[in-house]
């Protein structure tokens, strides 16, 4: 029997082994998150402190995203990732505790809903930039829009699991049960073999590797495009999450059985649309899909909002789930491929700070007007920012350049003798600026301009701090490019970090040099006095 298309990464045994334990860890949180939102219900059940539960556990992506990226790009990676599932296993453990100790209020269910949204601030950047080293690049999309089923097929079943433990056992039982669910991802890491990466550099530092990451996405027109579809659609698709349970319980006037299986619906929908998306794929581009699901959302909410009986909340949260995941995943992977190797981890983290940061905040605000005009209003009017914004936004298109690994052929440039280059090393405030002269003719001089733009990108792309370009007064064929780079060891990464699209542009801009030779380069090194 022919296996499906979407499980073609599955072939990989280290990815197939993260991926099962993934899945297990990702059930034990829809079941945190279904009996936190539940337990909300009765702690306090004002719609900002049902709302709170969502964006808390939201907030911490948004404001530790880039740092965690930083870390997952500098440090070991494996390594890395048992230390944040520690962390919520512990997290987990105290909640439960708590719980059941009679001990939690509502502050301190917020409170720990955020301590473990801080243990998956820092396991989802590095977990975007493990992918390519588990799959070859043929199967890379295949293995993200995988990834991307395997947590929708959670999300179908860990609300439901979560909502059955809640009326069968307990709150604090679900809270026990996520804890098993995140040790079985740590004994699977334990397990995981990774081929060390060494180099001969000296490790990035942590600042610098941050002020890095975030020059490349500045400079990078496709992670633009990706980061503001992305806030666009989650922004107003977050209202589900803040007033689902109010929504349910007040409106419906149904229990935590049915809060489970409506989520369990949504994640139905997105597991099914998995499987569609790579024939979709074939008619529609990244751009059309993420704006059609846009659309989806909104008549989603709408139907939530205005028919109030259990089979159209389903028919609701089915459809939600297919625009979820079919935006989610299609934005997810326009912008790991937009990322190289080296800042993969990085960028992944300032796109995951943007969207969450706009879940957090849309589920809070929708909380804060619900207060006001009641939960269908609130959603009614989610509903209409939905589809006004992927209209709004369309014109951002994702279909960018997809990033290709460097080029293994190293530029001819002078390097000062070893000892002096061991010095310039380890001294982290020697700042270089680097230099480019070009003789330009005076009537290349708009295509020349059009050229050294594209120009600048890569410099910023590559770390440079600061970029400019320089016409000589007295003599207009005369041009000089400038940037300034932290450090020397960061200029020497400068060169490792070009891909050949990157040498290929800068090659366009040196053939408008008319003088035999080349541009010259130079390289300068601040000297203190």
């Amino acid at each position: 029997m022919r296996r499906p298309a979407a499980f073609a990464p599955l072939r990989h045994p280290a990815f197939r082994l993260l991926w099962l334990a993934n899945l297990a860890s990702n059930t034990g949180l829809f079941i945190q998150n279904t009996a936190a939102g539940w337990l909300m219900t009765s702690l306090d059940p004002a719609p900002i402190m049902v709302s709170f539960v969502q964006a808390s556990s939201m907030l911490p992506v948004f404001l530790l995203a880039l740092p965690a990226g930083a870390l997952a790009d500098i440090m070991d990676r494996r390594l890395f990732l048992i230390a944040a599932q520690v962390w919520m296993v512990l997290m987990a453990g105290l909640l439960c505790l708590l719980t059941w100790s009679g001990g939690l209020g509502p502050w301190g269910l917020i409170a720990f809903t955020f301590a473990l949204g801080a243990g998956l601030a820092m396991t989802f950047p590095a977990w975007a930039a493990t992918t390519p080293e588990l799959v070859p690049r043929e199967d890379l999309v295949g293995a993200i829009a995988l990834n991307g089923i395997g947590f929708n097929l959670t999300r179908a079943v860990g609300p439901a699991i979560g909502g059955l433990v809640i009326a069968w056992f307990s709150v604090e039982a679900a809270f026990a049960l996520n804890a098993l669910c995140i040790l079985t991802l740590v004994v699977s890491l334990l397990l995981w073999k990774r081929e060390k990466v060494t180099s001969r550099m000296p490790r990035e530092q942590f600042l610098s590797a941050i002020r890095a990451g975030s020059r490349f996405v500045a400079a990078t027109p496709a992670m633009h495009a990706a980061i503001i579809r992305a806030v666009t659609f989650f922004l107003f698709g977050s209202a589900v999450w803040g007033l689902l349970p109010l929504l349910v319980k007040q409106t419906l006037q149904l229990g935590p059985q049915a809060f489970g299986l409506l989520l369990g619906c949504m994640g139905a929908g997105a597991v099914g649309a998995g499987f569609l998306l790579p024939a979709v794929r074939g008619r529609l581009d990244r751009s059309g899909l993420v704006f059609w699901s846009s659309l989806l959302s909104a008549l989603s909410l709408l139907i939530l909002a205005t028919l109030h009986h259990w089979a159209f909340a389903a028919l609701g949260m089915l459809l939600y789930g297919v625009s979820w995941i079919s935006a989610a995943s299609t934005l997810q992977a326009s912008a790991q491929l937009a990322a190289p190797a080296w800042v993969r981890a990085r960028a992944m983290g300032v796109y995951q700070m943007c969207f969450f940061g706009a879940m957090a905040a849309g589920a809070a605000f929708a909380g804060w007007i619900a207060g006001r005009i009641g939960v269908e209003f609130t959603m009614i009017l989610f509903a209409a920012g939905a589809a006004g914004g992927a209209i709004a936004v369309r014109g951002w298109r994702l279909e960018g350049v997809v990033a290709t690994p460097p080029a293994t052929v190293q530029l001819a440039r002078p390097e000062p003798a070893a000892a002096e280059l061991r010095a310039m090393l380890h001294e982290g405030d020697r700042q270089v600026m680097e230099a480019v002269r070009y003789r330009v003719s005076p009537a290349d001089r708009p295509r020349f301009l059009a050229a050294m733009a594209e120009c600048r990108r890569v410099r910023l792309r590559g770390g440079a701090a600061s970029w400019r370009l320089y016409e000589d007064v007295a003599h207009p064929e005369r041009w000089v490019e400038l940037w300034s780079i932290e450090s020397w060891a960061e200029h020497l990464r400068e060169a490792a970090r070009l891909t050949e699209e990157d040498r290929a542009i800068l090659a366009r801009a040196a053939g408008f040099h008319n003088v035999e030779g080349g541009p010259e380069a130079a390289r300068y090194v601040n000297v203190r006095v």
